[in-house]
């Protein structure tokens, strides 16, 4: 009997383990016939994997190498290529093509200025030497003035020194306000030079000769001066419309509308530079600020001479971005590291694009001091009028309270601003000319990407121009390729009118323009 119990009790054991078992095989061969019919993966199935899902990694981007077409199996060329003197508007042609467009309320009270941008000839001129209010278009006075003190393909340093004693360290601001927080971008503008990049070299240089332990101070005497305008509204840089002003920035911290950036820039810089030190195994204590030990000044301690009127503008050779002393190698004042910007011309190029005011103002800044003019947003602004009357161009009654263009006690007239582009276009003046290149494009770029893109498009493209806004003062001035190949330059200034109606009917009067042909 207790046999027999014991065999009850292992069959219901058995038959469990029969079914598992079978189980088992049923799902095996299940999964061999998906696997056969390529529903699932395994040895059996037909058809290859799909690729793992990507991941992200640091490397170098590389395209494929497309055989260029040739004209003959293009489409036509977006634009036409520039004509010769022959097809030069004229007067009467321009007249006839805009006389419906100046008749919209918004432009009757307007100053107008349309010009032949190869020749310079004046086709139109509307209240052109009316003094009125420029707005952003202020910049195009700023780019040529500060392309009269820096050298093509001029770059700013940022240097750090050591000081009176071997544990001092100096950070030297010397006008770079888009330094990279981190590695430099050889191809960038804004973060060409990096700070961490600057701290590698300082770290290298110290661990070389056993220092592990420095007191970190910054240098501020290159074109120091105010932050902010004492004409500008209080909410201009906490609102992003401008940047604090300082000769030492980072490029991730730049103003955007709506963005603001730091209050005090240099402190940002010293903060960063200082923790990077610190994640490279050197202990930094950060001093007071106040005079930094050593010689005060900068990578360029001397004041470049002003140009005089007429004169050809610098070449690289002329710049006195270099020293003329050299640096010690060792001891007090000796470099520890240094790191270069982009070009001046391509920061100002950016600015323009930009609209960036903060950007303008520091590189006017800069340009000013280092021809002996004061530091002061007012001393900057006249600075800027007495550059552009020595290109030899009528000022007579310009004032310029910034460079930039958010002051409202500005006053120029739209023939100044027609002359700036004319000279900016004649290739004698290269600083000037790069800048140029940099005004937005209508319908693609900058201030310009959301205008041209409507009733209007046909200026989309073609049109180059810096905008200028203020409440109840509105611009326009640059230049488009017309539809006979020929550029033309224009200029419009608008008071008293609402920013959308201002804007509606200056984009209208360039694409008019654009079309015309106007012979």
């Amino acid at each position: 009997m207790a046999r027999e119990s014991g065999a009850r009790r292992r069959g219901p054991r058995r038959t469990y383990g029969m079914a598992v078992v079978w189980s088992v095989v049923t799902i095996l061969l299940g999964y061999a016939v998906l696997d056969v019919a390529d529903a699932a993966p395994g040895v059996l199935t037909l058809r290859p994997l799909p690729p793992p899902a990507p991941t992200e990694y640091v490397a170098t981007r590389t395209l494929p190498l497309v055989p260029q077409p040739t004209p003959a199996t293009s489409v036509a060329e977006p634009l036409p290529p520039l004509a010769g003197e022959t097809a030069a508007p004229s007067p009467t042609g321009i007249e006839r093509a805009l006389a419906a467009v100046r008749a919209v309320p918004a432009l009757r009270d307007s100053a107008l200025v349309v010009r032949d941008g190869q020749s310079g000839d004046v086709l139109l001129d509307q209240r052109g030497d009316e003094l009125r209010i420029p707005a952003s278009t202020t910049k195009l006075l700023s780019a040529a003035a500060i392309g009269r003190a820096f050298a093509p393909g001029e770059t700013l340093r940022t240097v750090v020194r050591e000081g009176d004693t071997p544990d001092e360290i100096v950070l030297v601001a010397g006008g770079d306000s888009l330094l990279a927080p981190g590695r430099g971008d050889p191809r960038a503008v804004a973060g060409r030079a990096g700070l961490g990049d600057l701290a590698d070299q300082v770290a290298s240089a110290l661990r070389a000769r056993g220092t592990r332990s420095v007191t970190l101070y910054v240098d501020e005497t290159y074109a120091d001066g105010p932050r902010t305008a004492p004409t500008w509204a209080s909410t201009f840089r906490s609102s992003g419309i401008t940047g604090a002003v300082a000769m030492l920035g980072l490029s991730s911290q730049r103003a955007r509308g709506g963005a603001a950036g730091p209050a005090d820039p240099v402190l940002s810089v010293r903060t960063a530079f200082a923790g990077l030190l610190d994640a490279r195994g050197l202990a930094v204590k950060v001093a007071a600020r106040g005079r930094a030990p050593g010689a005060p000044g900068s990578p360029m301690p001397t004041p470049m001479p002003t140009p005089t009127s007429g004169s050809t503008p610098q070449t690289a050779t002329d710049s006195t971005a270099t020293p003329t002393t050299s640096a010690p190698t060792t001891g007090p004042g000796a470099v520890l590291g240094s790191v270069e910007s982009a070009p001046v011309q391509e920061q100002l190029a950016l600015a323009l694009t930009d609209s960036d005011n903060a950007l303008t103002e520091i590189l006017a800044r800069q340009a000013a001091y280092r021809s002996g003019a004061g530091t002061a947003f007012a001393a900057v602004g006249a600075w800027v009028v007495s550059q552009v009357a020595a290109l030899g161009l009528d000022t007579a009654g310009v004032t310029l309270s910034d460079a930039s263009g958010l002051s409202r006690e500005n006053r120029v007239r739209a023939s100044l601003l027609s002359d700036v582009l004319v000279l900016g276009y004649d290739g004698r003046h290269p600083v000037l000319r790069r800048a140029l290149d940099g005004l937005p494009i209508g319908g693609l770029t900058g201030t310009l990407a959301d205008r041209f893109t409507g009733a209007d498009h046909v200026a989309a493209g073609r049109a180059r121009a810096k905008t200028g806004t203020l409440t109840g003062a509105n611009a326009l001035a640059g230049s488009v390729v017309d539809d006979d190949g020929r550029l033309l330059v224009f200029v419009g200034m608008v008071a008293g009118v609402g920013t959308n109606d201002a804007r509606a009917a200056l984009d209208r009067l360039v694409a008019a323009i654009a079309s015309c042909g106007c012979r």
